[in-house]
């Protein structure tokens, strides 16, 4: 096991599950910063994941399908082709992202290699290049023992949570809807748009 710190500590344990949330640079409002031991505990996390569910400003670029599905593709692209981590399960929100996954690599590289290979894509989309895509710093959290169905029921019930879909398998850009790692004959199903 390994601590790195940057903003936040960071806790990396190669082959154990990992909760992992990345969201939009400057989708929150300047004034509802959570301070660094704030942003350690889960009440704050869950208080700002609600923030990012309902939060009226700020940038939704993952709204528009074209960028949510980049996106969706390349979590399966690190995790079936690079091999970064065996994916259990995320979601593609308007503003943010959640993972959950097993690392094959230092969380580090993961998330570098995913968000960097997203924000380039993106921006270049959007015509943006040289823009900030994603917050610098993302949220990560160590599965616990019992915790594992319980966080992969967050991250696939945060649409309806957000009002986004009556169910989690409505929602184009989850787990609920696209296989993360069911039987290989699923992994070629994609949603219609």
């Amino acid at each position: 096991m390994s601590l790195y710190r940057r903003r936040l500590p960071h806790i990396d344990e190669p082959g154990e599950a990992v909760f992992l949330t990345w969201r939009l640079h400057g989708s929150l409002p300047p004034n509802r910063a959570f301070a660094e031991s704030a942003a350690r505990s889960g009440k704050a996390f869950a208080a700002m994941d609600r923030l990012l569910d309902e939060t009226q400003s700020g940038p939704f670029y993952l709204r528009q399908p074209a960028l949510a599905q980049m996106v969706v593709e390349a979590i399966h692209f690190n995790a079936a082709v690079l091999g970064h981590y065996e994916l259990h399960a995320f979601v593609v929100m308007p503003n943010h992202v959640h993972l959950l996954a097993t690392p094959a690599v230092e969380l580090q590289k993961l998330t570098r290699s995913l968000k960097g290979i997203t924000s380039k894509r993106a921006n270049a989309m959007l015509g943006l290049t040289g823009s900030p895509f994603w917050q610098e710093e993302s949220y990560d959290h160590l599965v616990r023992v019992g915790e594992f169905e319980k966080i992969r029921g967050y991250i696939e019930e945060n649409p309806v949570r957000a009002g986004l879909a009556g169910e989690a398998g409505e929602f184009l850009w989850s787990s609920a809807r696209w296989p993360a790692g069911g039987p290989a004959a699923d992994q070629g199903v994609r949603p219609t748009l």
